[in-house]
């Protein structure tokens, strides 16, 4: 009887949540239409004008849930100025990120349409197909390109040839070169003959589909170029359109730069579910992206935001994954791959081919209600797709079949075909008339940044950030090297082309090691690489490329470096087996950390060269370790340098005699190199740092024989630093810094450094390399 009293309750509470869904859609509706009145009113200064503040007045009872859909609705009609638009804190700030039951489309809300709105003007659909090529993740780049990616590229050149009806795009130039290194002329001029049809698309044309939180700019800019360049040399294409189906969040960042690079268009997934759907109800799933600083239009780049869960063929067609699972024709019933809806494909036939074609269009109509136009995008692919022969029969041949059907039959008011992503795009800017007037009002303008990503629940990406701190690390060292490598080679083959003497100098072999380098920085953006979210033996792979280009690029700096400090270059003689220079840190593997070389002195001179690899002049604490504590410095122009030592330390408490730190402060010109002169000097005039040791128990030991080293206790009392700008006070019982007096104004300032941590979840969802998932507030 409880029970049933408890339904009751329930079925209760789900009518009163309905009635309240359709009352806002109604408000919803109602305010769209006084939006689009205002937009009227400019046009037409008699219509009806009203401010945001009587939508309230219209319905006041509905005030407070207004309080939401009257500020964005009216999003539509201002987005010509930069003070309006949509700005992504502002969204962030309205959405509850709540997470209800959205029916088939979980995330979102149900789709209604009326059968009649194509009738003046007919649906153009454009199904792209497309394979997603992770270079790593699950296997190693060079196993994905051996087992699939080759075989999906070979297949395209053959399958594209067989109906000039057909599409296919691509995007990562790291895998594509390498697989245009192994075919023949023939292959090679059938690709460009398709990208000249029209058939075969390149997509943004980077070396990868980068990540867009953990690069560096620099390198984001580095593996586009690297992409495009080789486009030019192999291809002679330029792509237009970027496409970013798998990044974890997006970033403004990126879409600057492929504005910069030309580009018109752009596309982006994976945003947080709660962003996708208040953007599907806005209709602003198409926008003009604009950088927060710019108070013109300069950096406005169109991009379009997939609305639906994945990229995958369930959730690009329309709103009802077990309905698209339908249509993705590899999920045939015999095949590897199934639909988890328990609804498989059907092979399209003169007997079904209607009653499917009304099931898809019905999904593609649903679709379209989302955005602005009547032209609708329906991506057709996966993670290595196309891979099989038999794989572009099956999609290719069942599409043809109910695009023809669709076509001949007007009374649908549709036109379905296979298209590339540039093809959608001019369909789309020839629907809303954007390049006849320059102005953007057809589209919301927004700034501001897709980040963190959240694909369900509270399942936020944020964990990525940090995962695999040593190679993020590793990636930054890396892209230091290539920087300081290009400009002292270049440097070095001007050198090199005034003396004959000098075309010893190892130009060509030192040329592609730079190439290389910058083609494994370029793949380690990639959004599975400096992410940490690979496995084990592929991170292993990455660690092993980026170290041996680091090692190789040592090389380079040292053979440009040689060249460039002789007086006389008549002396220059380049010897493999022993190189002029060496470096002064070595790193052992690539998981290991680089450990300072130690100099060995002696009364003759040790030159010691250092590197400004900045256009600016710089002083700087340069540190170098020696063997002897007897040192003395010679500058460049051969005049004596302060120099503090240091001790080294083995572990907490023990001085190492084997090595000490020397320090200086160097001063170099833009690009420079000044060489200093190291010498063992008994009467050496170096000043040696003084250490007071903290310790729990007074351990006697004998002094040390360089250091003054005092042993303090552990106490309540404060630990004091001090120097002429500043003194300092750390807790004597935890180290941790407590006050800073700062001596220019003579104020105290009271500090407080804590740690804290996370638990995780008792869920089976736990954080890791993608996810973090905390058990509540930190502790």
């Amino acid at each position: 009887g409880q029970l049933s009293i408890l339904q009751e309750k329930i079925d209760h509470l789900e009518r009163l949540l309905a009635e309240n869904n359709e009352i806002i859609s109604n408000i919803r509706d109602s305010v769209i239409n006084l939006s689009e009145s205002v937009k009227d009113g400019q046009k037409n200064p008699e219509a009806i004008n009203f401010s945001q503040g009587s939508v309230s007045e219209l319905f006041p009872s509905a005030s407070v849930l207004l309080a939401v859909d009257s500020e964005d609705c009216l999003f539509a009609s201002k987005s010509g100025s930069h003070s309006s638009g949509v700005q992504m804190l502002d969204v962030y700030d309205i959405l509850p990120f709540d997470n209800p039951d959205g029916g088939v489309w979980k995330q979102g809300f149900d789709i209604t349409y009326n059968e009649n709105e194509w009738d003046s003007e007919p649906l153009q659909v454009f199904v792209v197909p497309h394979s997603h090529n992770d270079p790593g993740w699950l296997k190693t780049f060079d196993d994905y390109f051996r087992d699939q990616t080759q075989h999906i590229l070979n297949n395209m050149v053959i399958k594209l040839q067989e109906d000039n009806r057909r599409k296919f795009i691509w995007s990562e130039i790291s895998y594509f070169s390498k697989w245009w290194d192994g075919i023949d002329s023939q292959k090679k001029d059938a690709v460009k003959r398709l990208i000249k049809d029209g058939q075969f698309e390149i997509v943004t044309g980077g070396w990868v589909m980068p990540d867009e939180a953990s690069p560096h700019y620099f390198a984001l800019i580095d593996q586009l170029i690297e992409g495009h360049q080789w486009l030019e040399k192999n291809l002679g294409v330029k792509p237009k359109s970027g496409w970013a189906i798998d990044p974890f969040g997006h970033s403004p960042t990126m879409a600057y730069l492929l504005k910069r690079t030309g580009f018109s268009n752009m596309l982006i997934q994976r945003v947080h579910y709660s962003v996708k759907k208040h953007f599907a109800t806005q209709k602003t799933l198409e926008f003009f992206w604009r950088q927060n600083w710019d108070l013109g239009s300069s950096t406005d780049i169109l991009c379009h935001m997939m609305p639906f869960y994945s990229y995958d063929v369930p959730h690009t067609c329309g709103p009802d994954p077990k309905i698209c699972c339908q249509f993705d024709f590899k999920r045939l019933p015999g095949g590897r791959v199934s639909c988890p809806w328990r609804v498989p494909p059907e092979a399209i036939h003169a007997g079904n081919v209607q009653h499917r074609a009304w099931i898809i269009l019905d999904q593609y109509r649903k679709k379209s209600k989302l955005f602005r136009t009547k032209v609708l995008l329906a991506p057709l692919g996966d993670d290595f797709r196309y891979a099989e022969s038999s794989e572009w029969d099956q999609q290719y041949q069942n599409y043809q079949k109910l695009f023809d059907y669709m076509n001949s039959h007007p009374e649908w008011h549709v036109k379905a075909q296979f298209g590339t992503l540039s093809d959608y795009f001019e369909a789309l800017r020839k629907e809303s008339n954007l390049d006849e007037k320059s102005s953007n009002s057809f589209f919301p303008v927004l700034s501001g940044d897709f980040f963190t990503y959240a694909d369900r629940d509270h399942h936020y990406w944020s964990g990525y950030f940090t995962s695999r701190p040593f190679y993020k690390r590793l990636d930054r060292v890396l892209e230091s090297y290539i920087r300081a490598a290009e400009i002292l080679y270049s440097l070095a083959l001007v050198q090199s082309s005034k003396s004959e003497k000098m075309s010893v100098f190892p130009s060509v072999d030192n040329y592609k090691l730079l190439t290389e380098a910058r083609r494994n920085l370029g793949l380690f953006q990639h959004h599975d690489a400096i992410t940490g979210t690979a496995k084990d033996w592929v991170v292993v792979d990455y660690g092993t490329r980026l170290f041996h280009s680091i090692m190789n690029l040592k090389k380079v700096i040292i053979d440009s470096a040689h060249i460039l400090i002789l007086k006389d270059k008549s002396a220059y003689n380049y010897n493999t087996a022993t190189p002029f220079l060496k470096m002064d840190d070595v790193q052992a593997s690539q998981d290991s950390l680089p450990r300072k070389t130690v100099i060995k002195l002696t009364l003759q001179p040790r030159y010691l060269l250092i590197y400004n690899p900045t256009e600016q002049e710089r002083f700087s604490v340069v540190s170098v370790n020696v063997n002897s504590p007897r040192v003395k410095l010679l500058s460049p122009l051969g005049k004596p340098v302060t120099v503090q030592i240091s001790a080294v330390w083995d572990g907490a408490t023990t001085v190492s005699h084997e090595s000490y730190q020397i320090s200086f402060v160097a001063h170099l010109p833009p690009l420079g190199i000044g060489v200093y002169q190291l010498f063992e000097d008994e009467s050496s005039e170096a000043v040696l740092a003084d250490y007071n040791i903290y310790v729990r128990t007074s351990r006697q030991e004998k002094p040390d024989r360089v250091f003054k080293i005092k042993e303090m206790q552990n106490s309540v009392d404060n630990i004091i630093l001090e120097n002429a700008y500043m003194k300092l006070w750390f807790s004597g019982m935890s180290g941790l810094l407590e006050k800073i007096n700062i001596k220019e104004d003579g104020k105290n300032h009271q500090m407080k450094v804590e740690f804290a941590w996370y638990g995780t979840t008792s869920n089976r969802d736990k954080s890791g390399a993608y996810l973090f998932l905390p058990d509540g507030d930190a502790k």
